[in-house]
């Protein structure tokens, strides 16, 4: 039986904002993200010509447009949804989690990395954004998204995906192979090592963040039933807190990405506030979130390294069962998350620039906030389009000038 409202709001607590600073709330969220998506996308569009020249240009230029929209959502997460960001990790992580004097996340996970993670809610894919942002050096412009293939055709960000190089899945494996294949083995591409056999020559995507949700789709009673009849299907247990995991595309991706990428990275992400009864999705709303100002209490990350070299990527049954047993090990995670308010930790994984030093004293968690590194960062999403229209407006007096004389 799920938490009625009354405990939802015992939970959360009331509304920070009445009707009418919620509804400009709205409007001003609204102009906010869509007035940029519109700037985002039209900049790609003035670089789309580049395709045809120079595809290095082109790739370099796209990336830099997909660094703008994750200075969107660091400063629509910012200014809407403020919340505690809390990291953890256990031994693997070791000297990779760094917490600056400025209070700024630095993580160090490399350039060329798969990062897996479980699914609770729509806002998973935007935090894990805002860790290649955090990253040094930053990969916010380097991130590639497995998706659903509905969002492929979404209004305006459906087309600036496409413009990303993300990768869409029909969640039919006879379909998505071959998609699949052909976007790997161009991200699998590093200019340093130089492309894998069988690789596209030519233009490299590197760096190369690759991410990944195994479970498909985010948590939520319809899922968590599918999941359940999947298990007594199948013979196995089922998960409590997640879905039961999909191992056929990750172990693809490895199989085509080991040539270039060392490490898989696991996070496992929780959302502080979801009442007993109740899924992240049910909470945890646009409305709730970035119209009335009840943002989860916080958000907790624990993270771990595996050496892909280490997987067995070549042997799809003891795949599927690493994958499934690193899925119970989240789900344990998420138990102790749900208990306790935090998953648990070691002290070795993070570090806090200026904090207590000795061994005994060293805390497992570092706690931060999403928010760019310069307050007026994000005004570089407007410079192409701004650039271009004045440059037309100059080109347009300019050809006034001389034929009006």
């Amino acid at each position: 039986m799920g938490a009625t409202p009354a405990e939802v709001e015992e939970t959360l607590g009331g509304p920070k904002h009445g009707p009418a600073m919620a509804t400009l709330r709205t409007v001003g969220f609204f102009i906010y993200f869509l007035g940029s998506c519109l700037f985002i996308h039209f900049s790609q569009l003035l670089g789309a010509p580049l395709y045809f020249c120079n595809k290095d240009y082109f790739y370099a230029y796209m990336a830099w447009t997909k660094e703008f929209f994750g200075l969107l959502v660091t400063t629509m997460t910012q200014w809407w949804s403020p919340t505690v960001i809390r990291l953890s990790g256990d031994k693997s992580m070791s000297g990779l989690i760094k917490q600056h004097k400025d209070g700024m996340l630095r993580m160090k996970l490399g350039e060329r990395v798969v990062l897996m993670a479980n699914h609770q809610i729509y806002t998973d894919w935007l935090y894990m954004w805002w860790i290649g942002y955090t990253n040094s050096p930053p990969m916010h412009g380097h991130i590639y998204i497995i998706l659903k293939e509905s969002l492929k055709w979404a209004p305006i960000i459906g087309p600036a995906m496409q413009f990303y190089g993300f990768i869409f899945m029909a969640r039919k494996w006879s379909k998505d192979q071959e998609r699949m294949r052909y976007r790997l083995r161009k991200l699998s591409t590093s200019k340093h090592s130089g492309p894998k056999s069988g690789a596209l020559k030519g233009a490299s995507l590197d760096p190369m963040w690759l991410l990944i949700f195994p479970e498909g789709t985010n948590v939520s009673a319809n899922t968590r039933n599918g999941s359940k009849k999947y298990s007594e299907k199948m013979g196995i247990p089922d998960m409590k807190h997640q879905l039961l995991p999909r191992s056929t595309g990750l172990q693809f991706c490895l199989q085509e990405c080991a040539d270039t990428v060392e490490y898989l990275y696991d996070c496992t992400i929780g959302y502080e506030g979801i009442p007993h009864g109740l899924y992240g999705q049910d909470v945890f709303t646009l409305r709730s979130v970035y119209f009335q100002g009840r943002p989860p209490k916080s958000v907790n990350m624990h993270w771990r390294r595996f050496k892909i070299a280490d997987l067995p990527v070549n042997d799809h049954d003891a795949m599927s069962q690493w994958v499934l047993d690193r899925w119970r090990e989240k789900d344990e995670l998420l138990e102790h998350f749900y208990q306790n308010g935090k998953f648990p930790g070691d002290p070795d994984a993070v570090e806090i620039e200026g904090g207590p030093q000795e061994k005994e004293w060293k805390t497992p968690y570092i706690n931060t906030e999403v928010k760019p590194r310069n307050p007026v960062e994000f005004l570089q999403m407007f410079a192409p389009v701004t650039a271009a229209g004045w440059f037309a407006y100059s080109l347009v007096k300019a050809v006034d000038w001389v034929f009006g004389k």
